[in-house]
């Protein structure tokens, strides 16, 4: 399979180096090429994996990759985050939102599919359990990230500190309120408790790629790529990777300096 080139408009040439496409379905094509083709350097690559509203077209167009013959038969996957307290059955769990969107359309193998526990009797034990088999598989390859409107990756939302490891997360009403659709719509049956990622498990792997759309992110946005590093915007930690992409859509680049 060949490895086709990103069709954007580059304006941000260091990391993180910034490319901004027509709309957003352009945006997740040239993100599911980028997977297919390090799928094809290295079949065994090991992926981090988001959830939300952006990824969706990704996901669909990473499915139309498999149908033109990527091969997920060795691809290990890790999942991002998770919420805590329902079970991997239930439709809001995250573990659902990828087994409808992607994983039973691909050919990941389910022992290479990897997700956090919500249900964990002991949660602290499954966050560690999660970094060691991470660590297991030889750390993460290509880190694929959303990121929310007050700038949370993950589930790291802004606060103080940062956990640097797999750990419990309370959720901002904000953040509830975006995960609503998983819940009927109802912001109150959106669990107030996720387990996470946390940001420096993010930053080890050995690229990052971000993926935003939509105006609603163009102000955060210009701060992760222009603004100082605050634990109040866990996002602007992605500077302080070498190998950082953000794909955008022409909306969310829009107060970017340069783009169309």
């Amino acid at each position: 399979m060949p490895v086709h080139k990103p069709q954007g408009i580059r304006i941000h040439a260091r990391s993180p180096r910034v490319t901004v496409y027509a709309d957003a379905d352009a945006a997740a094509r040239a993100l599911a090429r980028r997977v297919a083709g390090a799928i094809e350097a290295n079949p065994r690559v090991v992926i981090g994996l988001p959830t939300g509203r952006t990824p969706l077209a990704f996901y669909r167009e990473l499915v139309a990759q498999h149908a033109r013959g990527a091969d997920f038969a060795e691809v290990t996957t890790f999942n991002v985050d998770e919420f805590v307290g329902i079970p991997a059955s239930h439709p809001g769990s995250y573990r659902s939102f990828m087994e409808e969107h992607l994983f039973r359309h691909v050919n990941v193998r389910p022992e290479r599919r990897h997700f956090l526990n919500g249900t964990a009797t002991d949660v602290d034990a499954e966050c560690r359990r999660y970094e060691e088999e991470i660590a297991a598989a030889g750390g993460i390859d290509l880190q694929i990230l959303g990121i929310g409107t007050n700038g949370h990756i993950g589930f790291n939302e802004p606060a103080p500190a940062l956990a640097a490891r797999t750990h419990r997360v309370t959720l901002t009403l904000e953040t509830r309120r975006s995960n609503a659709a998983l819940f009927g719509g109802d912001t109150a049956n959106v669990p107030p408790e996720a387990l996470s990622m946390g940001m420096a498990t993010i930053l080890h792997a050995r690229a990052i790629v971000l993926l935003a759309t939509g105006k609603a992110k163009a102000a955060c946005v210009e701060r992760v790529v222009n603004g100082p590093l605050t634990t109040g915007l866990p996002a602007s930690f992605l500077q302080l990777h070498d190998d950082v992409n953000i794909m955008l859509d022409a909306p969310a680049a829009a107060k970017l300096r340069g783009s169309p």
